[in-house]
């Protein structure tokens, strides 16, 4: 990458091997094998679920009876809190970004791609429309790429601004000019997605791992990790520590060594927790700094990656304040769609501000605790309210004590 943030050229792009998977895959691989490639190489949706991108591609049919158009959508709406990595991967290297959709087009023998991109993201727009310029010059977008079979119309659209547009099926109505809400699955957008037809819904990260894989092969990916996880993983750091950033590292990369990078924490402040993925993941403490940051290892332990930029928490901050402001974003954003989702989150955000400025009951600790599992996986329509309800229940579980220390001293310790 360039270090006056300027975007990289095509040039400068082509000279660093830029598109040579393009050339490889038009030359010398089916459509087949290009989806096998990428399940070989372990690479898992770097959007947050991290689902195998691979059998995601697998599950659009193919063949000469398939449905037509499919459709390639790239997400890049980025709207959770904490998160700044496809940020800055489209601005600083947009051309990453569309080789991956040009090979992912390639792969499911799609016609169009959209990328859906966040609406503040202004700096990212007119780096993108820069390079898709450039690449219909060149010859890698447009009728019959590089004199192939392979036609591909990319087409950039500026999302309406909404948390839901995150979520692949909201983004999809979004798109189709309608509210962003979630859709009822299945059918899923493999077999039903935009307008109907077969669609891949892949985060910005996740396509921009694709060239990579498709030129060095999914070995060579796989041995940047340390774990089964496959490839780097782009990690941040946000909250009181020296450095605040984002780093390219490999996969199963350590939350302490994370937080070595980012130089600890100013003024002597100690590390309390972290939300590893966004504010939509569960705290972890102490006892997890030596637990690899991949979506295998997060599971096991009851936990979640998320999208890897993790949010500190420090011992100068309180921990009920901050879930505050968590909650409110949630709730606000909340597309209303389902009860619990609607009625909840808003309940829950009142009672955290009552506990935060005094006036709450020893009841509503555990009252909010009861919450956390009501809005758990599998009882709302969408993942929305559960990913809310994850920093609440851990923050309930690791700071129990701070939520009843504002009940029995009528205030905010920390004010």
């Amino acid at each position: 990458m360039r270090k006056d943030r300027e975007p990289v050229s095509l040039k400068e792009y082509e000279a660093g091997g830029g598109y040579q998977a393009v050339r490889k895959v038009l030359g010398r691989m089916s459509p087949r094998e290009v989806i096998e490639e990428v399940k070989k190489s372990n690479l898992r949706g770097r959007g947050g679920a991290g689902f195998p991108t691979g059998m995601k591609w697998g599950f659009v049919p193919t063949g000469e009876n398939a449905p037509q158009p499919k459709y390639v959508v790239a997400n890049a709406d980025e709207m959770e809190p904490g998160t700044f990595k496809d940020r800055l991967l489209m601005e600083r290297d947009p051309h990453l970004l569309i080789e991956g959709c040009i090979l992912c087009a390639y792969a499911i023998q799609a016609r169009f791609s959209f990328i859906f991109l966040r609406w503040a993201y202004k700096t990212s727009q007119r780096a993108l429309e820069r390079a898709v310029a450039e690449a219909y010059e060149a010859g890698y977008l447009g009728k019959n790429i590089l004199g192939s079979d392979l036609s591909l119309d990319v087409h950039l659209h500026m999302s309406s601004g909404r948390y839901m547009c995150g979520e692949e099926t909201g983004l999809l109505n979004s798109l189709e000019g309608r509210q962003a809400t979630p859709r009822s699955k299945p059918p899923y957008p493999g077999v039903s997605g935009l307008f109907g037809q077969p669609t891949v819904v892949n985060n910005v990260e996740t396509l921009s791992s694709v060239p990579g894989i498709i030129r060095h092969g999914a070995q060579w990916f796989k041995e940047l990790s340390r774990t089964e996880d496959g490839g780097s993983k782009i990690y941040g750091v946000s909250g009181r520590v020296k450095h605040p950033g984002a780093w390219e590292l490999p996969m199963g990369t350590t939350l302490g060594e994370l937080l070595d990078r980012a130089g600890g924490f100013r003024d002597g402040l100690k590390f309390r927790g972290a939300l590893p993925g966004g504010a939509s993941t569960s705290f972890l403490v102490d006892e997890h700094l030596d637990l690899p940051l991949d979506f295998t290892a997060t599971g096991k332990a009851g936990k979640s990656l998320g999208t890897g930029c993790a949010i500190v928490l420090d011992d100068g901050r309180c921990p009920v304040g901050m879930l505050v402001s968590l909650e409110h974003f949630f709730a606000q954003e909340s597309c209303g769609w389902c009860t619990p989702c609607r009625e909840g989150l808003p309940w829950i955000e009142k009672t955290l501000t009552a506990l935060e400025e005094g006036q709450g009951l020893m009841e509503d600790i555990e009252r909010l605790k009861k919450h956390a599992k009501l809005l758990s996986p599998g009882h709302t329509f969408c993942a929305l309210a559960p990913g809310a309800a994850m920093p609440l229940g851990s923050g309930l579980e690791y700071f129990e004590d701070d939520f009843r220390r504002h009940v029995e001293e009528k205030r905010c310790p920390w004010k």
